[in-house]
C-alpha cells in the first residue's frame, strides 16, 4: 500500500483521476484540521479543504515528483486560510465572529503541545548546525548573551559571532519556513 503513496505525485502529474480520491482520503482530515485551527469555523474549513484539492489538481503539472505531498497540501491550505483570514479582517462582522469562535475553541493544552513540537523541531535543526554555529546560537538565543560576550567567551571576533549567528538563523528560517508563519498566526490569535 505504501508503494502506491510513494507514486501519488507522479500519478497526479500524469492526470490519473483515481489518485485524487486516494490522496483526498489520506489527507483531507489533516487539511481540514489545519484550516480549522486558522479559521475556527467548520464550514470555512470545509471550503478550504475543497479549494486545496482543486488547486492541487489544477497545478499538478508544477509539482516535483519526488516532493512531499503533505507539504504541498500544507502550503496550499495555509495560503488559502491566510487569504480567508485577510478577507475576514477586512470585514468587521466576520472579524467579530472569528474572535468569538477563537474564544470558544481556545485550547491551552493544544497550544502547549504545538509550542513544544516547534521547540523540539527547532532543536533538531540546531543540532545539525556546525558545532561553532550551535554554540553561538545557543549562547545568543537561549542564554541571552551579547555578541561581545559570546566573542569573549569563545575567544573569537564579534564579526565571526555575527557571521555564525547569521548562518544559523538563515538555516533555521529555511527549515522552518512552512511552520513558522503558521505558529506565529496561532500565537497571535491566542495571545
Amino acid at each position: 500500500m505504501e508503494n502506491i503513496f510513494d507514486q501519488d505525485i507522479q500519478f497526479l502529474i500524469d492526470g490519473h483521476d483515481p489518485v485524487v480520491k486516494i490522496i483526498y482520503s489520506k489527507y483531507h482530515n489533516k487539511v481540514y484540521n489545519l484550516a480549522l485551527r486558522f479559521l475556527k469555523d467548520k464550514d470555512l474549513a470545509s471550503e478550504i479543504v475543497q479549494e486545496t484539492f482543486i488547486k492541487l489538481w489544477i497545478n499538478r503539472s508544477k509539482l516535483d515528483p519526488s516532493g512531499n505531498l503533505w507539504l504541498y497540501l500544507f502550503v496550499i491550505a495555509k495560503r488559502l486560510s491566510l487569504n480567508k483570514l485577510r478577507e475576514i479582517n477586512r470585514s468587521q462582522n466576520l472579524f467579530d465572529k472569528l474572535v468569538s469562535r477563537i474564544e470558544q475553541m481556545h485550547n491551552p493544552t493544544e497550544d502547549t503541545v504545538m509550542e513544544k513540537d516547534l521547540l523540539s523541531y527547532t532543536e533538531k535543526i540546531v543540532s545539525t548546525l556546525p558545532k561553532q554555529q550551535q554554540k553561538v546560537y545557543r549562547l545568543s538565543r537561549q542564554e541571552g548573551f551579547t555578541h561581545k560576550e559570546i566573542a569573549s567567551q569563545m575567544q573569537i571576533s564579534s564579526s565571526t559571532v555575527n557571521n555564525q549567528l547569521t548562518e544559523a538563523l538563515k538555516k533555521l528560517r529555511t527549515e522552518l519556513k512552512y511552520c513558522d508563519l503558521f505558529y506565529l498566526v496561532i500565537v497571535f490569535l491566542y495571545n
